[in-house]
């Protein structure tokens, strides 16, 4: 810092400005610091910023909030994807320092002999604020000094025009003795990056027939799984994500289930990336060309959809890297290549990098498989286990690639300590999957909301209520009505969620005695039956499309910042809104947490969070089934998991709908 007054506490700032913060286009990013002087003299803030263009954006001026606690506040809203910075100034504000002190003699009764001094000090401060005011506000100013000058009228009238002038003054002050704070960076993504929904589906099952009983099913490719682009982009899905599509290792291939051995047909985990085909900057065969691939981009588009990738930076045995780089990796005692193990887990059919062996020649290759897949058109990937590889690698490829280009983003898939997954976001990763999955009580899920929204000048989460690895105990007994209570708890707290293929079908049958599916897709195909299962209403496609067009139709919940909680008397419900401070629209939920039995619940609302006076009555319409209530602070719930899990309101004035 620099200047004459304290600066202090700056937010947004992550690891004492060792990594910027995170933000959007058109995200309200809230600039905080606190700020004092000695004395009684007026004190002014505001925030000085500039893009990447390098051009510097007229400054915000900030407001002091708490009475006495000198901390004051502003927001800024970056309008372009890239790294930004900004910096604190205080200053002298001796407009606000006159103006304070002459109604306080006026209020105490004081006449024109004892403000004689005041009348010519507000003269030279308005003189001086004419070289920083607009053209517009000359007249006002000009005509303002007149009047301090003018001896033949009333006091009132003379000190009147320039206390009028608290709002221009309060736009453009009059600043004296600045003060700087040091600066700090703040990295802007496009929007994106904060608000999306994901849906995940392996193309090597889309598209293709459903086999017959007794006949084995075909493999798929990326112009069979074309076919299934217009259903996800109509059940309002914005970001498909492919798991790996890289020729698959047959050394040690998993067999179905993970059987260690495979049958002459078994497809092998995707993850098991590399064989005699190429490596991770190739294309499994069975699935396409490189053409096809582009292709399946372009039609992913036309409907509205962005290709995401997954990034598992791995190998099969026969990877073409084993053998023109083993040092890559590393060695057991008699020299074989140690395989991948999570015990009780093992994946033999995986070899996991080195990064400190030849970590340059590593760097310089990852990089170039990366950029190759930008090149073709991808700019969103899906990390695979990044917390087991050095978080300084993650840093310095990520800001690499937005070298070339800043728009690509990257999930983190690290179900990992809070710390590394802090971390990760921190280092520049732009999403992350979260503990959502595990969280099921209204106690847990309020607390660990709660804890991201503090997270989130650096952690964007990503709500997944299951993944291919993922199917918690609560959708393997909680029927139909536990998959529309989970999808609504994803979608709605969060501004970013994500599904995987056959939640819409309730795909519920697990692997005895493990949290992941029977038949798991990593291993084999699964070919579903799409249209005929919705025609027969064993779809949950509709539900799915009515909480995307939710999502899309309200701007409050595209953000993360502005969740709050609303207190309920039922541990078995929860309650919470999200407002748009720039439009107003604010979204209300109340949804049970039980998929077997009514609930019902006493609902006290914060109605500041909802831009409401304690003692207002309002109308909220329930936009899953168009019914309009009257409410106010206290509210009774009833919510049947077989009808209605949940309410979803807009929030209106009386009236208004």
């Amino acid at each position: 810092m620099t200047g004459r007054f304290p600066i202090e506490d700056v937010s947004p700032c992550v690891e004492c400005r060792r990594y910027p913060a995170k933000a959007v286009v058109g995200e309200l990013v809230p600039i905080a610091a606190t700020v004092y002087r000695e004395g009684h003299a007026a004190l002014g803030c505001d925030v000085v910023w500039h893009g990447p263009d390098g051009r510097t954006r007229p400054f915000t001026r900030m407001a002091a909030t708490g009475f006495g606690l000198d901390r004051w506040h502003a927001t800024i809203i970056p309008d372009a994807v890239g790294s930004w910075a900004f910096a604190v100034e205080a200053f002298d504000d001796p407009y606000l320092t006159w103006r304070d002190a002459v109604r306080k003699k006026l209020d105490a009764g004081q006449g024109t002999d004892d403000l004689a001094a005041d009348l010519i000090e507000g003269g030279q401060i308005l003189e001086e604020a004419l070289a920083g005011v607009p053209a517009e506000a000359h007249r006002r100013i000009e005509g303002a000094c007149a009047a301090l000058a003018d001896t033949r009228i009333p006091l009132f009238a003379r000190v009147s025009p320039a206390l009028d002038l608290a709002g221009v003054l309060w736009r453009y002050p009059v600043r004296r003795l600045i003060s700087r704070s040091e600066e700090y960076q703040l990295w802007v993504d496009r929007p994106r990056a904060l608000f999306s929904a994901w849906y995940e589906f392996f193309p090597r099952s889309e598209g293709v027939p459903v086999p017959a009983p007794g006949e084995p099913a075909r493999h798929g490719t990326f112009a069979t799984a074309t076919a299934r682009l217009p259903g996800v982009a109509a059940m309002g899905f914005d970001v498909l994500y492919l798991p790996p599509i890289h020729p698959i290792g047959r050394v040690n291939r998993k067999g179905r289930n993970s059987a260690l051995v495979a049958g002459p047909d078994d497809v092998g985990s995707p993850w098991a990336i590399g064989a005699a085909e190429g490596g991770h900057d190739a294309i499994h065969p069975e699935l396409g060309t490189e053409q096809d691939f582009r292709d399946f981009i372009a039609a992913a588009r036309e409907v509205g959809l962005e290709v995401a990738m997954d990034l598992a930076l791995q190998t099969a045995p026969d990877h073409p890297w084993a053998t023109e780089h083993p040092e890559w990796f590393t060695h057991r005692p008699d020299g074989s290549i140690a395989y991948a193990e999570n015990p009780p887990k093992k994946y033999q059919d995986i070899y996991p990098l080195n990064f400190d062996n030849d970590p340059a020649g590593i760097r310089a290759e990852v990089l170039r498989i990366v950029l190759h897949w930008v090149g073709l058109g991808v700019h969103a990937f899906r990390v695979d286990n990044p917390h087991t590889k050095p978080l300084d690698f993650w840093h310095w490829l990520i800001g690499e690639v937005r070298r070339v280009e800043p728009g690509v983003l990257f999930l983190a898939e690290a179900f990992t300590r809070p710390a590394v997954m802090h971390g990760l976001g921190k280092v520049g990763f732009t999403q992350s999957y979260t503990y959502f999955t595990w969280r099921t009580t209204a106690a847990e899920l309020r607390e660990y909301c709660e804890e991201l929204v503090g997270t989130a000048d650096f952690m964007r989460p990503n709500f997944w209520p299951n993944t291919p690895d993922i199917l918690h105990e609560t959708l393997q007994h909680g029927g139909p009505p536990m998959f529309k209570i989970r999808a609504v708890l994803a979608s709605m707290l969060a501004p970013s969620w994500g599904m995987y293929a056959g939640y819409e079908l309730f795909e519920h049958e697990a692997r005895p005695g493990a949290e992941e599916y029977l038949d798991n897709e990593k291993f084999q195909l699964r070919p579903r039956d799409w249209a005929g299962e919705e025609a027969a209403g064993r779809s949950l496609a509709g539900f799915i499309t009515l909480l995307n067009t939710i999502r899309r139709n309200n701007p409050a919940l595209h953000w993360l910042r502005n969740l709050r909680f609303h207190e309920v008397d039922n541990d078995a419900l929860l309650c919470w809104s999200k407002r748009d401070p720039a439009t107003g629209n604010t979204v209300l939920v109340a949804c049970t947490l039980d998929a077997a039995n009514t609930q019902w619940g006493n609902v006290t609302l914060d109605l500041p969070a909802l831009g409401l006076d304690w003692q207002d009555r309002f109308a909220v319409r329930d936009e899953l089934t168009g019914i309009t209530y009257d409410w106010g602070q206290r509210n009774i719930v009833g919510l049947d998991p077989y009808v209605q899990p949940a309410h979803i309101f807009t929030v209106h004035h009386r009236g208004e709908v």
